[in-house]
C-alpha cells in the first residue's frame, strides 16, 4: 500500500490532510471537490484510514488492524453513505445513515468517519437535515462530503466545512505516472496525458482499455482525409467508429488535440512540443493549407459540436455542420 506517497498530484492537499494530522486540528467537516475521477474517493479513504490508524503518524501504515479493515471495507467506524436513486441523496438515506448513525459512539476507534460520496445530489431537504449535524457534531465525528462541483451544496452547508479542491494533475505528472505506473509507451503517453485533460481516473481508463488507441488512429485517418471526403461519408465513418454517444465526446477530444497540435506547428514550426509527433507530416500538411482564423474557427467548432451533442441537438445536423467548417477552414 503507498498511502499518499501513491497519489498523482494535488501536493496541496495533501499537505493540509498531513499537517491537520500532525498537529490534531482536524475539521469536523469537509468538502472534497473535484470532477469525476479526480481521486476525491481515494483521498477520503487514505485520510479516513490515517485517523484511524493504530500507529497514530500522518500516513496510513497498512498493516494495524484498522488499516487492515479499512483496506478490506469493512472498518465499524469509517461508514460509506449509500445512495438507491442515481441522481439524488435523499433526506431518509442521510437521516438513517448519518444523522441517527452519528449519535452512537464509535465502535472501536477513536473517530467515527463518514464519507458522502456524490454529495452535490443531495437534496435541499437533505443537506436541512445535515446541517444541524454539522453545526452540533460529537467530538468524534468527522464527515466528508465528496462533490464534483461543491458550489451545488447549499452555502450554509459550504461555509461549515474546510473545503479542499483537487485540481487537474499536470501533464508532465501525467504523463509520468502512465509510463513508470501504467507502462504506457512514450508516444502514446503523450496522447493519453493531453487527452486525460488533468484527470487520474479518465488516464487509467484509456490506459486500460484496448480500443483507445484504435479510436485514435481512426480519428487521425478521418481529419487526415477529411479535405478530400464528402461530409456525408465523414458523418457515417464517425457514427460507425463511435457506436454510442459517450464515445462521440471522446472523438471530439482528439479531434480537438489534433488541431491545436496543428495551431502549435503553424505558429512556432517546432516538433517538440506537439502531442502527436508522429503524425507531423500530415500536421505540416494541414497547417500550410488552414489558416489561423480557420483553424480557431474548427477548434471553436468543435466545443460547439459537443455542447450540442449534450443539449441533445439534432445529432447528424450537428456533425454535418462541424464537418463542413473542418474541410472549408
Amino acid at each position: 500500500m503507498k498511502g499518499f506517497a501513491g497519489i498523482v498530484g494535488h501536493k496541496d492537499v495533501v499537505s493540509h490532510i498531513q499537517n491537520a494530522v500532525r498537529t490534531g486540528k482536524i475539521s469536523h467537516a469537509y468538502i472534497i471537490g473535484g470532477e469525476k475521477g479526480s481521486g476525491k474517493r481515494l483521498i477520503a479513504t487514505l485520510f479516513a484510514m490515517t485517523l484511524q490508524c493504530g500507529e497514530h503518524g500522518t500516513e496510513p501504515c497498512g498493516k494495524c488492524a484498522s488499516c487492515r479493515k479499512a483496506l478490506g471495507g469493512n472498518h465499524p467506524d469509517i461508514i460509506y453513505v449509500t445512495h438507491e436513486k442515481p441522481n439524488s441523496v435523499g433526506i431518509d438515506e442521510i437521516r438513517e445513515q448519518l444523522v441517527e448513525d452519528v449519535q452512537i459512539r464509535p465502535y472501536e476507534s477513536r473517530y467515527k468517519i463518514y464519507i458522502v460520496e456524490e454529495a452535490g445530489k443531495m437534496t435541499p431537504q437533505a443537506q436541512n437535515a445535515l446541517l444541524k449535524t454539522i453545526e452540533e457534531p460529537p467530538e468524534y465525528a468527522v464527515i466528508m462530503l465528496l462533490a464534483d462541483n461543491p458550489e451545488i451544496l447549499l452555502p450554509t452547508i459550504r461555509s461549515r466545512c474546510v473545503t479542499l479542491n483537487l485540481k487537474p494533475v499536470t501533464e508532465e505528472e501525467m504523463k509520468d505516472y502512465l509510463m513508470q505506473q501504467l507502462h504506457v509507451p512514450d508516444y502514446q503517453a503523450d496522447i493519453m496525458a493531453s487527452f486525460a485533460q488533468g484527470n487520474i481516473g479518465r488516464a487509467k481508463r484509456i490506459a486500460e482499455s484496448s480500443e483507445f488507441m484504435e479510436m485514435v488512429e481512426n480519428a487521425v485517418y478521418l481529419l487526415k482525409n477529411s479535405q478530400r471526403m464528402e461530409v456525408g461519408d465523414m458523418i457515417d465513418a464517425v457514427r460507425e467508429m463511435a457506436g454510442d454517444k459517450q464515445k462521440i465526446y471522446d472523438y471530439f477530444d482528439i479531434f480537438t488535440i489534433w488541431f491545436h497540435d496543428v495551431l502549435m506547428f503553424k505558429a512556432t514550426k517546432e516538433v517538440d512540443g506537439l502531442v502527436m509527433k508522429g503524425e507531423i507530416n500530415a500536421i505540416r500538411e494541414r497547417a500550410s493549407t488552414s489558416s489561423y482564423e480557420g483553424l480557431q474557427k474548427i477548434l471553436e467548432a468543435i466545443q460547439t459540436a459537443a455542447g450540442r451533442f449534450r443539449a441533445n441537438v439534432n445529432p447528424d445536423l450537428t456533425l454535418e455542420l462541424l464537418f463542413l467548417t473542418i474541410r472549408e477552414c
